[in-house]
């Protein structure tokens, strides 16, 4: 009888292990390289590329039979080094066991999937599209049994179902994003030089409306001027004469730091605006609590900020975008999968595209989709045509 527990033991927490890495794997593999490795005869691409078509019901379910899977291995292995025991060792026994399941079972195997994403998820399609329709089950039953109640109640559980639903998503999402994803880049930043004036910072601050203005020398940030440290200085008749008066030291970010982990650090340090920089230390942008935090409940906008239009749709059916939309907005716009794995935006995506600077009027095309470089800004691509050359399905 022992030995039966333990084998399902064992079973339970091999299974876990595997559906934790691919689970991390899947959340990783673009659909768009999994329908091209399909076309190629890559084995099991085409049922990863069919699972991707409803990318948010996968992390879910995912998570619900893993963590079913790492609750039995758990508790069948207790029981098997715990039976005849003192309590003492019995919860010392249940602390081991808890640790050696989470280690071998969910935290090296996530660190597995996201190493080597494409040839674990192809792998292990069955077992995820087994994952999903089990999950999905459950979940379902779960949201199902939290809306019983009156009919005239009926609209605002469901309501407030998918506004939980969405957070979720959010939630697992914001884990595997990096700053570099949410930062404000370069040359959208708003500074004003070290030399500049008292008279100049003021301009700015009025103009933009922002409270805290990095503060550049030579095309590097060597402070931040909070607009607040000014008014003691002013309300006493006190004018600083330089920018180096009234700055604060900066503090810097790598572009590649978890998202997640900076607003733990940003909270505890009291930190409100960080500078990203790229590998060779180079200011990449800057990123601020409100950029992290958007990022789990959407667009924060006070009574100041205008609202900013990054979507137009056209009449003929194709949009105006801001090419510095995200791709996968962009996607979930047009209803197409668009490659996201090196750029994070529709700028990054033309980039990629034309290997090189485009110009204005040039055409590129991306699967059903044609982009049109309508607005250059120096070597920077600002604006751009998107047109559904054919049939898309949009669902």
């Amino acid at each position: 009888m022992t030995a039966a527990v333990l084998i399902v033991a064992v079973v339970a927490m091999v299974l876990a292990a595997w559906l934790r890495a691919a689970g991390s794997a899947i959340a990783r593999v673009p659909r768009a390289d999994a329908l091209h490795d399909a076309s190629e005869d890559v084995r099991g691409a085409a049922m990863v590329a069919d699972l991707l078509d409803e990318r948010e019901v996968i992390t879910p379910a995912v998570a619900l039979v893993g963590s079913g899977l790492l609750v039995a291995s758990a508790v069948a292995g207790t029981a098997v080094f715990s039976a005849g025991e003192t309590l003492g060792r019995a919860i010392a026994n249940a602390v081991i066991v808890f640790l050696v399941v989470f280690l071998l079972a969910d935290l090296a195997p996530r660190q597995l999937g996201r190493r080597r994403p494409r040839a674990i998820a192809y792998f292990s399609a069955r077992l995820v599209s087994v994952a999903v329709a089990l999950g999905g089950w459950a979940t379902d039953l779960i949201y199902d049994s939290g809306e019983e109640g009156d009919e005239g109640e009926e609209a605002e559980p469901e309501t407030a179902t998918e506004q939980e639903r969405e957070l979720i998503d959010s939630v697992l999402e914001f884990g595997e994003t990096v700053v570099r994803e949410v930062m404000t880049p370069r040359p959208d930043m708003v500074t004003v030089t070290l030399d500049a004036s008292l008279d100049d910072l003021v301009a700015i601050t009025s103009q933009e409306g922002y409270s805290r203005i990095p503060v550049t020398n030579n095309g590097d940030v060597v402070g931040l001027v909070i607009v607040k440290d000014l008014l003691p200085m002013l309300s006493e008749g006190r004018r600083p004469a330089s920018m180096a008066e009234v700055m604060r030291p900066v503090e810097f970010v790598p572009e590649t730091k978890l998202a997640a982990a900076l607003l733990g650090e940003m909270q505890v340090n009291h930190r409100h605006q960080m500078i990203v920089v790229d590998e060779y230390g180079e200011v990449a942008g800057l990123v601020t609590i409100e950029d992290l935090l958007e990022e789990l409940v959407g667009e924060i906008a006070d009574e100041t900020d205008e609202e900013e239009t990054f979507v137009s749709p056209r009449a003929d059916g194709g949009w105006d975008v801001d090419a510095r939309l995200p791709v996968d907005k962009l996607a979930e716009i047009v209803g197409v999968d668009l490659p996201d794995e090196d750029w994070d935006t529709v700028a990054g995506l033309v980039m990629g595209l034309a290997e090189r600077v485009p110009d204005e009027g040039e055409q590129f095309s991306q699967g059903p989709l044609t982009l049109t470089v309508t607005r250059m800004q120096g070597r920077r691509v600002a604006e751009v045509s998107v047109s559904v050359s054919e049939a898309v399905d949009a669902e």
